[in-house]
């Protein structure tokens, strides 16, 4: 009896210490934002939900953790710039201690334009060091001059082993901007895909009620010569 005390008491007691688990945080708000050049007028703009994926040391699980954070909106701020072939946005958010910055490049032989780097700098309270990130060799968000890239779809940016982004609704044009709106907008993969699925499947559906009506008009002609005079 006192052996299944004891039992009892040292589960009640892991279960007490045990960690509740991690949950991911809700799909993120979509944020606006809007790079200006030196005569006021808009050069680069971006419409989008991002949710960071970072891995980093902990301080308070001593251990290495992967954390999933949205970036807010309303606590973000925007900057950038924009030349003839090259084309940045910066985010800044927690009081500086997140920023990343996407990095455009348009091949002007082309007119194709695609997200060539990202870079991140991290100091969250929890964090052992701070986290940085840099890959300038991607080619994500693929679009042509004076058009804008939409893609309704969640993607992952992958940008190092620590580090992927998830976009959510994202709409950018960063070259080409007339009028400080978006140009016509070029559709990613994910959503024709998403769009084809639908039109795959009624056309099924159609052919199956024709498949069905031609074998009962078939079905009753063959009835209907049959039957004898008399």
């Amino acid at each position: 009896m006192t052996q299944i005390a004891g039992i009892l008491l040292q589960g009640f007691a892991a279960a007490q210490t045990t960690a509740a688990p991690h949950k991911e945080p809700m799909r993120p708000e979509k944020g606006n934002y809007v790079v200006s050049s030196s005569n006021g007028t808009a050069c680069l703009l971006a419409s989008m939900g991002l949710q960071l994926n970072i891995t980093f040391n902990s301080v308070s699980q001593n251990k290495t953790v992967r954390n999933i954070v949205n970036l807010q909106p309303n606590v973000t701020k925007s900057s950038g710039s924009c030349d003839a072939d090259t084309a940045s946005l910066q985010l800044s958010t927690d009081a500086e201690k997140t920023n990343v910055t996407f990095f455009f490049f348009l091949n002007t032989t082309s007119n194709k334009y695609h997200l060539s780097n990202v870079s991140l700098s991290a100091a969250w309270p929890d964090m052992k060091e701070p986290v940085s990130a840099d890959n300038s060799s991607l080619d994500f968000l693929r679009g042509t001059l004076g058009y804008s890239y939409m893609c309704r779809e969640q993607q992952t940016l992958t940008v190092s082993p620590d580090l992927s982004i998830n976009t959510f609704q994202v709409q950018v044009q960063p070259f080409g901007v007339s009028g400080d709106q978006f140009g016509a907008a070029e559709e990613c993969q994910l959503d024709e895909d998403d769009m084809l699925i639908p039109i795959i499947v009624g056309a099924a559906l159609a052919g199956l009620v024709l498949i069905v009506l031609l074998a009962y008009l078939i079905g009753r002609k063959r009835s209907h010569a049959g039957y004898q005079t008399i």
